[in-house]
């Protein structure tokens, strides 16, 4: 082909109604499963994704949708999810394989996109302190097979006072009441490492007592995002339980198996460097779409979704705020506004929420660009967390900047739930495996 190579990308992106692109410019010999080799360029392979691929947005999981057997794909397990914010464990649920089938918060800004981002699970703005199980199944419209949820942690953060009068540490005996009265095959209950200090344990130990005669319980354990390959550390205490009936054991082994080096903050955003504003729409939301040939990392491929995505505006600072940010290195911090500069070879700090306007309209501390003197991005906070690109957010920085702070990695969701599901539907059993294990069996013995 006689065109350039970055005309030939920028063809290829006008064209993602049909197929939507992902880009990948590698040596003919690099596997791609989910994508068809569009054509040779300059000796190199343009790759787009199959169709199928793009239809289902399990098939952009990190990790390998298609080791789902047929019948779960097609009679997937339903879960509720509580506490919900922005939709991270849920973007984590469907990536393992699990359908959500309602989806509760009482915050109507942290949810404002949720419907937008999930238009197939209803979501019940309802304060679960004053709501039954029995309402749960009604709602749902069928059996509740698990229950997931990162009740409201600020009471017992690090970053926070702790203090034993917040009514949102009550939330968390909440959730596992509602456990107790929905009876599901399982649960997953995220929060803060926080929870697990001295302060805090005898609150959740008496939560817990509210479900341990009906559950094998595996934790508290504290697991960071990054030992999943997010870009971001991010340590969370999680719980999970499964209905001793169902005789299954969920072992921590089982969940750390699943674990995989972190990716870099340059795997992460590196390829939205040269992205262009396209418009904003009646919403307040900025359109972009990346605009020159870049090597995405593995981990961008999967966030990507035909090179378009929302919310990169960057922040617009004073010439006094730029000249600071350029004296500190990439791993430094700023000494005034203590805004940690990202390294390109390293991880995201954990990406933190700020108050709503309730409790004082406080902004989080944003990381610092690796190389621009401008603090981070609501979409390379996206990317860094584990979010997919055509996840919406809010139209202002400060309450995406919330959501996202506040949200469960989907990266670490996505783990933490197809261990659990591989838990309670086995994957099938290879028969050529099985038919070596009887041969090495029936030789040894």
């Amino acid at each position: 082909m006689g065109r350039h190579l970055g005309e030939a990308i920028e063809a290829f992106e006008k064209d993602y109604s049909q197929s939507q692109l992902v880009v990948d410019v590698g040596k003919p010999e690099r596997e791609a499963s989910h994508f068809n080799p569009a054509s040779r360029i300059d000796g190199r392979l343009i790759f787009l994704a199959r169709s199928s691929a793009i239809e289902d947005r399990r098939h952009m999981a990190l990790h390998d949708p298609e080791k789902l057997d047929i019948g779960l794909q097609a009679k997937p397990l339903k879960i509720v999810d509580l506490f919900c914010g922005t939709g991270g464990f849920s973007q984590g649920a469907h990536a393992a394989g699990f359908e959500v089938v309602a989806a509760y918060d009482r915050d109507p800004i942290l949810t404002s996109s949720f419907r937008a981002n999930f238009p197939s699970t209803p979501l019940h703005l309802r304060n679960l302190a004053w709501t039954t199980g029995e309402r749960l199944r009604r709602d749902a419209g069928c059996e509740i097979d698990g229950m997931i949820g990162g009740p409201p942690c600020q009471g017992f953060s690090e970053m926070g006072l702790r203090s034993k009068d917040d009514p949102r540490r009550q939330l968390l005996r909440h959730f596992f009441r509602l456990v107790s009265e929905v009876d599901p095959k399982f649960f997953v209950m995220e929060n803060v490492r926080g929870l697990g200090f001295p302060s805090a344990r005898p609150t959740l130990d008496a939560a817990l007592d509210l479900v341990r005669e009906r559950y094998d319980l595996l934790g508290p354990l504290v697991w960071d995002a990054a030992s999943f390959g997010a870009a971001t550390t991010r340590p969370r205490l999680f719980v999970i339980g499964i209905r001793k009936d169902l005789e299954r054991s969920l072992t921590r082994e089982r969940v750390e198996a699943k674990m995989r080096c972190p990716a870099t903050v340059q795997d992460a955003i590196a390829d939205l460097e040269a992205a262009r504003e396209l418009e904003e729409d009646a919403d307040g939301f900025d359109h972009w779409r990346t605009t020159r040939p870049w090597r995405p990392s593995t981990y961008a491929i999967k966030l990507r979704r035909g090179g378009l995505f929302t919310g990169h505006r960057s922040t617009i600072h004073s010439e006094s705020v730029r000249l600071r940010f350029s004296t500190v290195r990439q791993g430094g911090f700023d000494k005034i506004g203590r805004h940690p500069r990202l390294a390109w070879n390293g991880q995201c700090p954990t990406l933190r929420a700020g108050t709503g306007s309730d409790r004082g309209s406080f902004q989080s501390v944003r990381p610092i660009h690796p190389e621009e003197d401008r603090v981070i991005t609501v979409r390379e906070a996206a990317r860094l967390q584990g979010f997919p690109d055509d996840h919406r957010f809010h139209p202002t920085v400060w309450h995406s900047f919330r959501m996202i702070g506040n949200s469960v990695s989907p990266i670490v969701g996505e783990a933490v739930l197809t261990a659990v599901r591989e838990c309670l539907i086995p994957p099938p059993i290879d028969e050529t495996d099985l038919l070596q294990e009887l041969v090495v069996a029936s030789l040894d013995g």
